[in-house]
């Protein structure tokens, strides 16, 4: 029998869920769940409910970090003078300029 599926408040967790999206937004959704480093479950829930998703810096996360920067890297370098960069690769830009904002601004903070 698996086990009760507790929240950070001990509610039991026994509703589900589901509903469809694109391969396109699967990708985009993956790659914010992955640079959170929350689990898919708990980020979903954060930001359906407006809540604050704070990114807590660890190992998965940093590493999560670095393979978006490289990817985004060589897409940029992929792209010739004139063509036009794809919406998704801007968005994917926004969000890490945003996490690293956030970075930026908690280790500012840090020393206060």
């Amino acid at each position: 029998m698996s086990q009760k599926c507790l929240d950070r408040r001990g509610r039991w967790r026994n509703k589900v869920v589901s509903f469809r999206i694109s391969p396109e937004e699967d990708l985009e959704l993956e790659r914010a769940v992955r640079l959170s480093g929350l689990t898919k479950q708990e980020y979903i829930t954060r930001r359906i409910l407006c809540r604050e998703v704070v990114v807590q810096g660890n190992p998965r996360v940093y590493k999560a970090l670095r393979n978006e920067l490289n990817a985004v890297t060589a897409e940029l370098q992929r792209l010739e003078p004139g063509m036009a960069v794809e919406p998704e690769l801007v968005e994917t830009l926004q969000l890490l300029a945003d996490l690293l904002t956030g970075m930026k601004e908690g280790s500012d903070h840090a020393g206060t």
